[in-house]
């Protein structure tokens, strides 16, 4: 005898995923990189946080599909003042999101800060690698944030070599989280951004593609996943001219 699903269940559409606010919605890896940005966004505005979003990068499997997830949700991200921008190469996409940082700096600004979030294969970061650490030491917006995601290609089966890129991360300097499932891209993104607005470095979260392509049922709502930062007073994160021996004080 089969269980009746509640009614919520046998109503979902595939707008679910970037509208419904609250409680389960079926969902992808990358259709969670989709909502990411929008979360993010409704978490600030539930905090009284004026902010923009700013995505940039480059495509390349396992992201392959990701600026195309994008646009079709591009009328909910313009709703919510955030903004798409693939970019021309890696670098170029790299240092806008790096500029998107410095919102403040001059007179004018319609934002509190812009949380960015550029995206990559892996070899795309090994080309990247000098905007993104100028942008680390130079630090993030307090109100904004940015995360780096990367596409790794472990066993290179739609690539010229293997991908592994924890290594340019240490080198950076940078935390990198691994989501395993499509409910930790949601949950570990917004962590990530939460901890590069305290620290002021920059997050990684490195994707194969059994996490990107796999779904599953992902719990949504404002408050979750709950964010602690450390007590205390936050780091000096604020954007300022290079200082280059402090701030690689400030990395390690």
């Amino acid at each position: 005898m089969t269980r009746p699903l509640p009614g919520k269940r046998l109503d979902m559409t595939l707008d679910d995923r970037l509208t419904q606010t609250e409680g389960w919605v079926y969902m992808t890896g990358m259709q969670a990189l989709v909502r990411l940005p929008i979360q993010q966004r409704l978490r600030d505005q539930a905090a009284g946080l004026n902010t923009g979003g700013y995505i940039s990068g480059y495509r390349g499997s396992p992201l392959g599909t990701y600026d195309m997830a994008l646009w079709q949700a591009e009328d909910r991200l313009k709703a919510l003042n955030i903004h798409f921008q693939p970019g021309l190469n890696e670098d170029l996409a790299a240092t806008a999101t790096w500029g998107a940082q410095q919102v403040g700096l001059f007179p004018g600004a319609r934002v509190d800060g812009v949380f960015s979030i550029w995206y990559g294969k892996a070899p795309g970061m090994d080309r990247s690698m000098d905007p993104l650490r100028h942008a680390n030491l130079a630090g993030t917006n307090a109100s904004g944030g940015t995360l780096l995601l990367v596409g790794d290609d472990h066993g290179a089966k739609s690539s010229t070599l293997a991908c592994y890129s924890d290594l340019n991360f240490a080198s950076l300097g940078a935390p990198l989280l691994a989501p395993a499932t499509a409910q930790d891209v949601l949950d570990m993104g917004l962590h990530g951004l939460a901890m590069s607005r305290y620290s002021g470095t920059l997050v990684g979260m490195k994707l194969v593609t059994d996490v990107v392509e796999g779904g599953g049922s992902v719990h949504v709502a404002p408050d979750s996943p709950a964010i602690v930062l450390p007590e205390g007073a936050a780091p000096d994160t604020a954007i300022k001219p290079f200082t280059p021996i402090p701030e690689q004080e400030r990395l390690l």
